[in-house]
């Protein structure tokens, strides 16, 4: 998922893979659903670990989906998943959205989900992706605000951190509070016919804070985020190690709550 001077900011440590895993149709594209009709081909840009492709590909079956990263490990990953599920109609590519390697009109759908914020040029990228996609068809993305993250119980470490990351999305070329944004770059993109919509994940059970905080402990330490922080001087390891206690502190919490809001739009070429 890469584009003009940016920089994936998670990278693909482990505890990135496990988030990212998580991600299924049901609870990460529950706007394009509606949409979704067998023998339809889509096009999953920045597809990761591919539970979300997998989910998507038996929404459309027969038609086949074209599953793109920048990143082969990762698609070895995805390919694994979708074997793993018996799914044999996605096609796993290597590629940039903001040059696709793909003919014009070539699918009914073309989808991105968590994208676009990691982008230099996410309006290059919606260009791309409205030249693959077929008269009629639809472009699809959703993407996070990480300014409009909302928790419980309020943890300085918390603040510090979504500052922290925001800093570094910045710094590495993209767009952390892409979500608000995802509308006006459609119009910036020319497409006419747009509707932007919201939805949240929200975690709040005791199991969903344990998985979530201890995530994001880990990432805050051991992902690609971590060693930029800490080489840019934004943040020592004892900083890191601090706020990774804090997001197990959250966790614990039994009035623990937080929403991670996501914007949404659904594109008509």
């Amino acid at each position: 998922m890469t584009g003009r001077a940016a920089v994936y900011t998670h990278g693909h440590h482990e505890s990135v893979l496990r988030s990212h895993r998580w991600r299924t149709a049901d609870n990460s594209a529950v706007y394009l659903l509606p949409l979704l009709r067998p023998g339809m081909s889509l096009l999953d840009v920045g597809c990761g670990v591919g539970t979300l492709t997998a989910d998507l590909a038996a929404r459309v079956a027969p038609g086949r989906v074209t599953a793109l990263d920048t990143s082969e490990d990762v698609l070895r990953v995805a390919r694994a998943e979708a074997a793993a599920r018996g799914v044999e109609t996605i096609d796993f590519v290597v590629g940039d959205v903001t040059a696709l390697d793909l003919p014009d009109g070539a699918f009914d759908v073309v989808h991105a989900h968590q994208v676009l914020q990691h982008l230099g040029d996410p309006v290059a990228a919606l260009r791309e992706m409205r030249r693959v996609c077929r008269a009629g068809g639809v472009v699809a993305a959703r993407d996070g605000d990480f300014a409009a993250f909302s928790w419980f119980p309020l943890l300085p470490g918390l603040d510090e951190w979504q500052a922290l990351y925001r800093w570094a999305a910045r710094a590495n070329g993209g767009e952390p509070d892409a979500g608000r944004r995802l509308l006006s770059w459609a119009r910036a993109a020319r497409f006419d016919d747009v509707v932007a919509t919201a939805s949240t994940w929200c975690f709040a059970t005791p199991e969903d804070r344990r998985w979530w905080g201890d995530t994001w402990a880990e990432r805050t330490v051991h992902s690609d985020l971590g060693r930029r922080l800490v080489a840019s001087g934004r943040a020592t390891a004892a900083d890191l190690d601090r706020i990774a206690a804090t997001w197990r502190l959250w966790a614990d919490a039994e009035d623990g709550w937080m929403i991670a809001p996501s914007g949404e739009v659904l594109c008509r070429v």
